[in-house]
């Protein structure tokens, strides 16, 4: 039975699509305002395994994510770069494409972009304003009237007064109530803007992702995605105005993976910390990103730091031994071991638990050694399952003599320790997933089986340091 976290109820539950096995998803995607960074790979990743795992547990899925090409930051680089605000966007997001194609991140079932729907838009806010939802202003702006929605606060469990205090109040004499969100916004001298009933403007964002979801989906959706940094305002937004246009509810599954910090501290612009998708690319097989990235539960921020990549990449260095040992015997495979599979799917299960489904490898991995080293030949249907089950997550679908040549011929790998044993490196997984769980009587109990095998962890503001005693 899969089970979902739903922020909109603080609660995991029970995972049933509104329409028989139908399910429709939507994530938010990227605004185009410069280059893909490791977020905006981390979010695109994960609701591409969680679209991937519902296919696998039997669901007929839509997945449907969208580009915001057009906003203030947009048409603030376009202007520094002396280049209409639409082709600068067209240019971003071809080289976005082109990184997540190099990252082997499959692209949705329906693309949406904003641009493409100012018509759809425009009728949305109109129909808003036909309610009593929203207001035109003499300047040309649409604003939605907050309090003409009862349930607003409902999915970041806020009033209107905590409301006020968690949100930046644009400052505008016209605005009924500081909290009232724009639908359109009036152009500013030498903007892009499309002509509409209360004059030349564009889009506000929050309008633009509730009017692409109903062009996809109609009235309703089963799930929507995106990172936890968006629940307020941007989705609280998008609830109010949508439930508001429908007298429905908007989506029945709300899913928020968590953020990127990089040593610990919030990954910003202004902090000059941003990792870069291409960057990564140049240091790290796609594999090894993936496979550093899913190491934590979706929903739990990621604190990368400079061992993580390293670490990773150590890992599935191992673990391609073992396979190209395996696949240099050339003797036929048949059949699998459902037991893998089965355990994966436990694990997925359990809110797409990504993390513990790999720490399984550790174990896995452990025990076709020891078959190996005992001449048990059921240790081929081990590694084929292995190769199988986890191809959903991007990882061990390449050939393995070719992975391995790659990671010994990079020059830009930074070197990771290789004579710490792989039995206390699947101890230090499992400690690591058991503090996650906030299960600290079983990771205490683990450091002390790592202490007993000769090595000392120790939990530093960069990670986990592993040291011989």
């Amino acid at each position: 039975m899969l089970k979902i976290y739903n922020t909109l109820t603080r609660k995991k539950e029970e995972f049933i699509p509104l329409k028989g096995n139908k399910v429709n998803m939507y994530a938010c995607g990227i605004t185009v305002s410069g280059d893909a960074h490791i977020g905006h790979v981390y979010q695109a990743l994960i609701y591409d395994v969680i679209r991937k795992y519902l296919i696998k547990a039997g669901f007929d899925v839509t997945y449907a994510r969208n580009y915001t090409d057009v906003d203030d930051k947009i048409i603030a680089k376009a202007n520094e770069l002396n280049v209409k605000a639409d082709v600068y966007a067209a240019q971003m997001i071809d080289k976005i494409n082109a990184v997540m194609k190099k990252l082997e991140i499959d692209d949705p079932d329906i693309w949406l972009k904003a641009t493409c729907n100012i018509d759809n838009i425009i009728s949305f806010v109109q129909k808003l304003i036909d309610g009593n939802h929203a207001y035109p202003t003499e300047k040309g702006d649409v604003y939605f009237a907050v309090e003409s929605f009862k349930g607003y606060g409902k999915l970041s469990n806020r009033n209107l007064e905590d409301a006020i205090e968690g949100v930046r109040i644009d400052n505008d004499d016209f605005k009924k109530n500081p909290l009232d969100f724009a639908l359109w916004k009036s152009a500013k001298p030498g903007e892009i803007y499309w002509d509409s009933p209360w004059g030349k403007g564009r889009p506000g964002w929050h309008i633009e992702c509730s009017t692409m979801n109903m062009v996809a989906f109609g009235e309703q959706i089963d799930i929507h995605g995106g990172g936890r940094d968006l629940i307020f305002p941007h989705h609280e937004n998008e609830i109010a105005q949508t439930e508001a246009l429908t007298g429905k509810q908007f989506s029945k599954y709300w899913i928020h993976n968590g953020l990127i910090k990089v040593n610990g501290q919030k990954m910003s612009k202004s902090l000059g910390n941003s990792i870069l998708a291409t960057d990564l690319l140049e240091k790290y097989n796609p594999e090894v990103i993936k496979f550093a990235l899913l190491l934590t539960n979706y929903r739990n921020d990621i604190n990368v730091t400079e061992t993580l990549f390293p670490e990773a990449e150590k890992h599935l260095t191992d673990f391609y031994k073992i396979i190209a040992t395996v696949k240099a015997t050339g003797e036929k495979v048949e059949g699998g071991n459902k037991t893998i599979d089965d355990e994966f799917n436990a694990a997925m299960d359990d809110d797409f638990n990504t993390a513990k489904a790999i720490a399984n490898l550790f174990g896995y991995f452990k025990t076709v050694k020891a078959k190996i080293k005992n001449g048990d030949k059921t240790y081929l249907q081990d590694i084929s399952q292995i190769r199988k089950t986890y191809s959903l997550l991007g990882i061990f679908k390449r050939n393995a003599k070719e992975f391995l040549s790659k990671v010994r011929n990079e020059e830009n790998t930074p070197a990771v320790e290789d004579s710490i044993p792989s039995e206390v490196l699947e101890l230090v997984e499992k400690r690591k997933q058991a503090k996650l769980n906030r299960d600290y009587a079983l990771a205490d109990s683990l450091r002390d089986e790592i202490t007993k095998s000769g090595y000392a962890v120790t939990d530093t503001k960069d990670g986990v340091k592993i040291e011989k005693i």
